[in-house]
């Protein structure tokens, strides 16, 4: 999907959404995977030009995030997580509107607003209220707005959310047809790592505003990481980003303990001597019993 971005950073206030989030994806569908609050929305809103970043920079489809926002977003379909609809509205003339707010003639957008309708499975209803759709119904109803205008590239913010587990699938399965059976590039945005394993096969996992991890998901399963944990002592800053370069991954709890990945290749002695230096003083040092299965499932708050 041709997306680069490079030390975004975002605050709101004195809570950091994003902190230093590089990244880099080519075309297909990816998963942008991580916790409620760690920072996918706020990532979206930044790459669609509603928010500017306060540091960093990012090119989209070729165009770049913060000079050309409007040429970016007749090239988007953005799918929210919240609802977004106008009370009083039958959902072709809400689908349509999206359509011409996107630069579609009138005519041109309801016709293409019927189309969308019945692929997402709306065509029966696409002339009730609204105000008398289901959950289920108004996320497949998001979905069609987002897809009215014929885009290069979708953003899915939680497109499943508020979903029965068969709605779930339904909505899933569209999303792969577009992905694969229809050419459109997709970043599916969700804290639930099935719903990205069943469409997509790149990920980047964001939490408490950074990248922990990015790469193919089958990839990412496949590597043997060793868990450790360690307290320390000192500026753990550039100790963490030497060990990153490595290919481990780290999280940090809210006592101050450092959980430690280590991919097979690295030997445990290298976080002694990265400790070494950059003077860090090593207090506490244990290794666990995990893999990286437990890594996803730490990471997203799941079982």
């Amino acid at each position: 999907m041709s997306l680069t971005v490079q030390n975004l950073h975002f605050s709101y206030g004195p809570i950091k959404a994003l902190d230093d989030v590089s990244l880099s994806l080519e075309g297909g569908a990816a998963g942008l995977l991580g916790p409620n609050g760690a920072g996918k929305t706020t990532l979206i809103k930044i790459l669609l030009g509603f928010l500017r970043p306060q540091k960093g920079e990012g090119r989209v489809l070729g165009y770049d995030i913060r000079s050309e926002q409007k040429k970016l977003r007749r090239l988007i379909g953005y799918m929210p997580e919240d609802d977004c609809f106008l009370p009083g509205m039958d959902a072709v003339t809400f689908t349509a509107f999206f359509g011409e707010l996107a630069g579609m003639p009138k005519q041109e957008a309801m016709k293409r607003a019927h189309e969308v309708l019945f692929y997402v499975g709306l065509g029966e209803a696409r002339y009730r209220l609204l105000d008398t759709y289901s959950a289920g119904m108004r996320q497949r109803l998001k979905l069609a707005q987002a897809l009215v205008h014929d885009p290069k590239l979708l953003f899915l913010d939680e497109p499943t959310s508020n979903l029965d587990p068969q709605g779930r699938v339904e909505v899933l399965e569209l999303i792969k047809d577009l992905a694969n059976g229809k050419g459109i590039q997709i970043l599916l945005s969700s804290h639930i790592l099935s719903d990205i394993e069943m469409v997509c096969e790149d990920v980047v996992i964001l939490n408490r505003g950074k990248v922990v991890a990015q790469g193919k998901i089958k990839d990412l399963k496949r590597m043997n990481f060793r868990l450790y944990e360690l307290k320390i002592k000192g500026e753990r800053e550039k100790w963490l980003d030497k060990l990153s370069q490595l290919g481990c991954l780290a999280e940090v709890t809210e006592d101050g303990l450092v959980k430690l990945y280590l991919p097979g290749e690295v030997e445990p002695k290298e976080i002694f001597k990265v400790a070494y230096q950059t003077g860090i003083q090593i207090r506490h040092f244990r290794q666990s019993q995990s893999s990286l299965e437990d890594f996803f499932a730490q990471v997203v708050g799941v079982d």
